[in-house]
């Protein structure tokens, strides 16, 4: 072997091997880090434009009162169908769709909620916004599940708007 200084070969291929380990850690970590979250199995993945076709929901309303019980289409993306209030219904389902979060998910079982009533009224929503499958009940039995409803007004009917003012 030959010796340069205190150094010998076999001592200089040690720190060489550690570098070449660190620099491979830190491209496996930087590649890591392009891979979008909506590649990760936890992740739902985000609402995509031509997710959008096949908007289509029925709203079944009963015990509402003054006209607003009956069932009705509502086709978003585009706009149509016999719902009373297409585009505000279409609107506000659009502004409350968010990547993560479910827009028609129940009130979660363990919240705090004021002990009122908001009334009679239930509705039962079912077909598929957004590409997924669309399957929920609402009423307005607790002060969490009048909250609920009326974030999805007008899809759901304003039942704090007068009967006959137009209002939803």
């Amino acid at each position: 072997m030959v010796q340069v200084g205190f150094l010998t070969p076999r001592r200089f291929a040690a720190p060489r091997v550690l570098l070449l380990g660190l620099l491979a850690s830190l491209v496996g970590a930087a590649s890591l880090s392009a891979v979008p979250a909506a590649a990760s199995p936890a992740a739902p993945p985000p609402v995509r434009h031509e997710d959008r076709g096949g908007d289509h929901l029925t709203v079944t309303v009963r015990h509402a009162g003054g006209g607003r019980d009956g069932t009705y289409e509502l086709y978003c993306h585009p706009v149509g169908g016999s719902h009373p209030h297409a585009r505000g219904a279409c609107d506000v389902l659009d502004r409350n769709t968010r990547w993560g979060r479910e827009v028609f998910a129940p009130v979660p079982d363990d919240s705090l909620c004021t002990m009122q009533y908001g009334g009679p009224a239930t509705a039962h929503v079912t077909g598929t916004w957004a590409g997924r499958p669309v399957d929920a009940y609402y009423d307005r039995g607790d002060g969490c599940r009048i909250d609920r409803w009326n974030r999805l007004v007008p899809l759901l009917p304003d039942l704090g708007a007068p009967e006959g003012s137009g209002k939803r």
